[in-house]
């Protein structure tokens, strides 16, 4: 397939996904990409892959302890199964477990396909999603919850932000 045409196909299903009910992004918010910047051009195929696998999976219900998209996902389940199923790799079960592969990263550092993680539960590093750019992250929130795309800057999740590894080199 081609490079142009890859790229299409993935601003087509980006949009697709970042347009959907299920993904909390306010209505009065510009888009946080557009169709003139090439938002993927940057990015390997395995982070294309990555950030692919993982919009199929916005939607999906959040599941305690959740590992497969017909019962639900919890966080870690959710990255867990987008970097197998992406890249083959195999990620420890738990958020706190995946806090502790691959390599540390500072905030302003960020690329698309790092993990970040965050303290909601009292305790570091209890909260894991997948860096999409732009302060964005696609993550599995909580109980009633579904899989969707965030703001880290938003308050809540700027206040609980505890760090970045990086799995995909880039």
């Amino acid at each position: 397939m081609s490079g142009h045409k890859t790229i299409t196909i993935l601003f087509s299903t980006v949009a697709f996904f970042l347009c959907s009910p299920g993904i909390a992004r306010p209505a009065e918010q510009e888009p946080w990409f557009s169709q003139d910047s090439p938002l993927f051009e940057r990015y390997g195929n395995g982070v294309q892959d990555l950030i692919l696998k993982g919009l199929e999976l916005v939607g999906i219900n959040y599941r305690r302890g959740g590992t497969n998209p017909d019962s639900g996902l919890d966080c870690s389940g959710f990255v867990q199964l987008v970097f197998r199923d992406a890249l083959g790799k195999l990620l420890p079960r738990t958020a706190g477990e995946q806090s502790k592969v691959g390599d540390v990263v500072d905030k302003n550092e960020l690329k698309p396909g790092d993990l970040v993680f965050f303290n909601t539960m009292r305790r570091a590093f209890s909260h894991v999603g997948i860096y999409l750019g732009d302060n964005r992250f696609l993550h599995s929130p909580r109980s009633g919850g579904k899989i969707r795309v965030e703001d880290m800057g938003r308050g809540y999740w700027a206040k609980r932000y505890n760090g970045a590894r990086r799995i995909v080199e880039q």
